[in-house]
């Protein structure tokens, strides 16, 4: 009687492609999510950049209208900030998922005080000013 040998030839290959399998998992899943939160990173740093782009925008038009104008900008974030302002940038340090940190600045002309805002995580309303009568423009959050 003669033996088939097929059935633990089909055992062999399951057992090699199993093995094959996990050991691409066990290499590619940390790369993998080190890809997601170095995008998740950028993807922050991107929105705060915008965000940071608007207030710019504000604080020039502001600016360019004079004493009586004012502006509103909502800023959503996923984490609490500090927003640095100054009379020529706004800047803002993000915590990365990595631990560090990268700092955010938009550059713009205005007559601003240097001050520094909190921003909670979640919407924000920053109003950019100029009181008729005044000297210097004011920032403060709504």
């Amino acid at each position: 009687m003669m033996m088939d040998s097929r059935g633990q030839v089909s055992l062999e290959y399951l057992l090699i492609l199993a093995i094959s399998l996990i050991l691409l998992l066990v290499f590619t899943l940390p790369l993998t999510e080190l890809t997601i939160q170095n995008t998740m990173d950028v993807s922050d740093a991107m929105n705060m950049k915008s965000d940071l782009s608007k207030l710019s925008h504000a604080i020039k038009t502001v600016y360019g209208q004079g004493q009586g104008s004012r502006q509103s900008v909502n800023i959503v974030t996923k984490q609490s900030v500090k927003l640095n302002i100054d009379n020529d940038h706004a800047s803002c340090n993000l915590k990365l998922k990595g631990g560090s940190s990268k700092t955010v600045k938009e550059n713009y002309d205005s007559n601003l005080k240097k001050t520094s805002i909190p921003l909670g995580k979640g919407s924000n309303t920053i109003i950019v000013e100029w009181p008729v009568g005044s000297y210097n423009m004011r920032i403060y959050k709504k």
